[in-house]
């Protein structure tokens, strides 16, 4: 937080941010504003709702300050960059990205969400610099249109769907 705790005007949201990174980094079985909110101490998810939602921020100086951060804790000349497309499985059709896909995760078509993540790795450590989701082209009409990658730090402003191709 001392990295990016100036991105965040006032006490309020640099507290917040502060909550939800712990929270990202807990041990959680489920990490979403509910869980995350009730580990920080709060009795519901609207101030992490809000925080993702209307608190402005600019993620993409967030970001430049994580991966200047990373550069210098673990900055080593052997590094490579591992670049990972994952699927995450789910059950509902509500999240931002999730349809009938091909997940290398399950091996087969699911309902899941895929993301793809950069992440720079030494011999001793590794983080994560930078993730994208695929989007689905809502404006389709045929199953050949090709998903788009999104930040998802853009995803809180998308609306949730149950798009299915074809």
């Amino acid at each position: 937080m001392l990295t990016i705790g100036e991105r965040f005007r006032g006490p309020e949201p640099r507290r917040r941010m502060g909550d939800l990174v712990r929270g990202l980094l807990a041990p959680l079985p489920r990490k979403n504003c509910w869980t995350i909110a009730e580990h920080a101490g709060d009795a519901g998810p609207d101030g992490m709702q809000d925080l993702l939602n209307r608190v402005k921020w600019d993620d993409a100086a967030v970001r430049a300050d994580v991966r200047e951060f990373i550069g210098r804790q673990l900055g080593d000349v052997e590094a490579v960059l591992i670049i990972d497309e994952t699927g995450d499985l789910k059950k509902g059709r509500h999240t931002v990205g999730v349809q009938r896909q091909y997940s290398g995760t399950a091996g087969k078509i699911e309902n899941c969400q895929l993301a793809v993540h950069l992440v720079y790795a030494t011999e001793t450590a590794h983080a994560m610099l930078d993730t994208a989701l695929y989007l689905p082209n809502l404006g389709a009409t045929t199953r050949s249109a090709a998903p788009r990658l999104v930040s998802p730090s853009r995803c809180a402003s998308l609306p949730s769907h149950s798009w299915q191709p074809g």
